[in-house]
């Protein structure tokens, strides 16, 4: 297991060289020595709001309760934000411009810590890092550098998410799992129907950010990058557009749902755990989800394996989210308590038997009770589909690039416009983008 562990934080590596960025720190009054802890046995209860997309498992609750029963003077409130991540970043964005102080602590996509840092809506975790005596170094490398901006840790790992193939084990035999975009075509052709399945393949399509993190996948399998590691854009290339042609033609096909351009996550592993399906794209949580009984109708039926490839291999979008606490929440102590707990041990230990993901504490992937609940943690197909992972665009400017990524993604694969027209938009306006 030890050299799984190994192989996952080196699938990592990508991460801490991709999500750094420099900017004046906008928070150098804000870092104030204040190292009391709340007083547990003071009497008075303090009450914490916590902020993050919806959550289909019990992990949250499970994190809460947990976290409640060790701390009974803090009390927290789940605020559930839209789904959507890109609705969830503007809702956070509208919420801090008005410095608001309603959230205490908040989930952070991985491509959102710098610029949270750089606009001044959150806190630099260091002094509270220092003060308990938290060791870094526990951490997978990549996943926390992607907190880590101007010299400062402002948010801390709570998993890592890579794009996988989730499959039925009771239609689809093991040495018929597509390894290529165009098996995967014909065999969800094949199996569609079968087992009462009414699709071929689920996927995320909608117009937000899962549509950018589809999309990055096609383009790398077949050898292509929006912008390279010198920032230069390289979008309007044979491979890209290789790439997202094949991305189209799924799209377009039989096998998916007549509404795939509306699918979110929430609407695609609803459809899979449901029976709809022989085939998904989705993240670590999917298996989980599949193998809830109060929720899914094909549990103990589901393998993992990584994503098809192209003609340049099998390449899965790195994800995750961070926690990081509001800079005008009025219980700093109290938040910094919850976001220790819940990136701890403990808390990603519930994070992984109830939700279903990956912890950035390596450590954890040899817990016995990780991997009983994950057993998909110690397969060749987890592995592999994370050494196949790769970064989304790097730019200090990111939402603004991925909006420009999805417009014109969405409008390639509904007609509107061709899959040319599309990355030479995306050239155009990209580089328009970086220039400001």
């Amino acid at each position: 297991m030890m050299k799984k562990a190994m192989k996952f934080s080196s699938a990592m590596l990508a991460l801490a060289l991709g999500l750094t960025a420099c900017s004046n720190d906008n928070n150098a009054g804000d870092n104030k020595k204040d190292t009391t802890k709340p007083n547990e046995n003071s009497g008075k209860v303090v009450k914490i709001v916590y902020a993050r997309g919806q959550d289909s498992t019990k992990a949250t609750e499970k994190i809460i309760e947990a976290f409640e029963e060790s701390h009974p003077n803090i009390k927290v409130e789940f605020r559930e934000m839209p789904a959507d991540t890109g609705k969830q970043h503007d809702a956070y964005v509208t919420m801090l411009n008005a410095q608001s102080s309603e959230i205490d602590v908040m989930d952070l996509d991985v491509v959102w810590p710098a610029e949270f840092a750089q606009a001044g809506y959150t806190l630099p975790l260091d002094r509270f890092i220092e003060q308990d005596g938290i060791d870094l170094n526990k951490y997978n490398q990549g996943a926390l550098a992607a907190g880590n901006f101007d010299g400062k840790q402002w948010a801390l790992p709570k998993f890592i998410d890579a794009g996988m193939l989730f499959y039925r084990t009771d239609i689809i035999p093991k040495d018929q799992v597509p390894k290529t975009w165009d098996e995967l075509l014909a065999k969800a052709k094949e199996y569609k129907g079968k087992g009462g399945t009414k699709y071929g393949y689920l996927m995320q399509a909608k117009q937000y950010e899962g549509l950018v993190c589809n999309a990055v996948e096609f383009i790398a399998s077949y050898g292509g990058k929006i912008v390279d590691e010198n920032n230069n854009v390289v979008v309007n290339s044979p491979e890209t557009i290789k790439g997202l042609k094949k991305m189209v033609e799924i799209v377009k096909s039989d096998v998916v749902p007549s509404n795939i351009t509306t699918f979110t996550e929430p609407e695609s592993h609803t459809a899979f755990i449901e029976g709809q399906s022989p085939f998904i794209r989705n993240w670590p949580y999917q298996y989980a989800l599949a193998n809830d009984k109060e929720q899914s109708k094909i549990v103990g039926k589901v393998g993992v394996a990584p994503l098809p490839a192209g003609d340049k291999g099998s390449a899965a979008t790195l994800g995750g989210w961070m926690t990081a606490i509001n800079k005008y929440s009025k219980h700093k102590k109290e938040a910094w308590e919850f976001v220790k707990f819940m990136t701890g041990p403990e808390g990603q230990k519930i994070s992984a038997i109830y939700g279903g993901l990956a912890p950035t504490l390596p450590e954890l992937f040899k817990d016995a009770d990780v991997l009983k609940a994950n057993p998909f943690f110690g397969e060749e197909g987890f592995v592999k589909a994370l050494d196949a992972a790769v970064p989304r665009p790097v730019v200090p400017n990111y939402p603004e690039v991925s909006e420009i990524i999805q417009i014109n993604v969405s409008k390639a694969i509904t007609g509107e416009i061709t899959v040319e027209q599309a990355v030479a938009n995306m050239e155009k306006e990209i580089k328009a983008a970086m220039q400001k």
